[in-house]
């Protein structure tokens, strides 16, 4: 195919592995549905294929559309009248990086070689609560790692974990030697401030360790059609318990608005078990499983293609409200105290 030219049957899969067999269901579907329409690599091509690609895929139009308002149809009238051919490859990027910030989406994001344009409001307009030199200090230095998890017992015999990111694959034999070591605590503290989502599959097997029974997690759907509201019906997400050393005793999962996509969705999961409580800020939310394409001029564009619901069949695209609210406050950090690990600690000592 030319460099001129551009067909959306150009698609590739991005980033999460999680649900595999479930995805290649989706894809499929995608694949059967994506038009043969063709756009130039000029400016307006460009802006057309991008609107057009999100028009027919993206999952979150009557969603946002109720909560705030979003037309697609007046921004591509707003938007359209702002392209032109003397454009530079900058000022491209720039205005539909500003059009696909309208969806107010992490995961929608343009990847030229020189930029990435990204949506970053869900946590940026918000207070971080979480201070790195307080987490050095409850931390320390002896403390043990594995599976990219830190952990130790606290001085009150609380045990701790910091789960910072679901990046990378958690090894079920490292879980049970954290939540052996960790068994003689009264409770336990999951970090997961700052985790801004990976594979769905550690986030599944992290909280497969605080059930005892297959329990109804949420709900998915895919894209049937073009259209804005051509969705699947809504199919069951089940979560079943670990073989290996569950987790018998109280947890609190300490969250912030900076918790995105599979961490959201592990905080989504631990509201189902008996035993969490969820202690901090409104998480940052992402409950669409992404995928990407590419525009003419060759730039990736990734965008939320599949939407993800509580079991109360709410979406969570917007966060997730914690059980108690707990901000970190200035005059705890001023005696170097995390205002929600010690809110943690005595929500277990209760």
């Amino acid at each position: 195919m030319s460099a001129e030219k551009y067909s959306q049957k150009r698609w590739r899969s991005v980033r999460n592995l999680a649900l595999l067999p479930v995805l290649l269901f989706i894809f499929h579907a995608f694949a059967s549905c994506v038009s043969e329409d063709e756009f130039s690599d000029t400016p307006q091509g460009n802006f057309e294929a991008l609107w057009k690609i999100l028009d027919e895929h993206y999952c979150f139009f009557d969603y946002k559309k109720a909560e705030y308002g979003l037309d697609w149809d007046e921004v591509y009238r707003r938007y359209k009248s702002q392209f032109a051919g003397s454009m530079t490859k900058s000022q491209q990027f720039e205005v539909l990086a500003n059009m696909l910030a309208e969806l107010r989406d992490g995961h929608v994001n343009l990847y030229s070689p020189f930029d990435v344009g990204r949506n970053w409001t869900w946590h940026e307009a918000y207070p971080a609560n979480l201070s790195d030199t307080l987490l050095r200090r409850y931390l320390g230095t002896d403390y043990r790692i594995a599976a990219g998890l830190s952990y130790r017992i606290l001085d009150d015999n609380t045990g701790y974990i910091r789960c910072a990111s679901f990046a990378n694959s958690l090894g079920e034999g490292n879980l049970d030697e954290i939540l052996y070591y960790l068994s003689p605590c009264r409770g336990l503290i999951i970090d997961l401030r700052n985790n801004g989502g990976g594979l769905l599959t550690s986030a599944e097997q992290l909280a497969a360790r605080f059930f005892n029974e297959e329990t109804l997690v949420g709900y998915m759907q895919h894209k049937t059609g073009r259209g804005h509201s051509d969705f699947s019906e809504l199919q069951e997400q089940r979560l079943k318990p670990s073989n290996g050393i569950r987790w018998q005793k109280k947890v609190v999962v300490l969250t912030n608005r900076s918790v995105y996509s599979a961490a959201n969705e592990f905080v989504k999961y631990m509201k189902c078990s008996p035993l969490a409580t969820i202690v901090g800020d409104r998480t940052g939310g992402g409950a669409g499983l992404p995928f990407s394409s590419e525009l003419p001029c060759g730039w990736g564009v990734r965008f939320s293609a599949c939407p993800m619901y509580d079991r109360n069949r709410q979406s969570t695209e917007f966060g997730i409200a914690p059980d108690h609210q707990v901000a970190l406050s200035a005059d705890d950090q001023a005696k170097n105290r995390d205002s929600i690990i010690e809110f943690a600690r005595n929500w277990l000592g209760n």
